[in-house]
């Protein structure tokens, strides 16, 4: 399932990105140090990265990527399965 996910490019936390980011329902990740902090599913996109960026784990991320899905509940509960697959059950870091 998660290899039908047409994700976008790795885009930088610190740059100007957020109000092009799209107010649609998706799921995202983030990272720091090539480590995945966090992955999430919204029905905003823009809203929940901005938070995001606020809070105290995930405001460490240096970069992030999303996904536009209507179905993002699903698919980002299969994006942590198969992260939790690879990863020994763990989850990241800032879940």
């Amino acid at each position: 399932m998660t290899d039908e996910i047409v994700w976008s490019d790795w885009l930088d936390t610190n740059s100007e990105q957020s109000p092009d980011l799209p107010e649609s329902p998706g799921v995202f990740m983030m990272h720091a140090a090539m480590k995945i902090l966090h992955i999430g599913g919204s029905s905003n996109i823009r809203n929940s990265l901005q938070e995001l960026f606020k809070k105290e784990c995930t405001c460490d991320a240096k970069r992030f990527r999303y996904a536009l899905t209507k179905d993002f509940e699903q698919t980002s509960a299969a994006l942590l399965s198969e992260y939790q697959g690879k990863h020994d059950g763990k989850l990241p870091r800032c879940m």
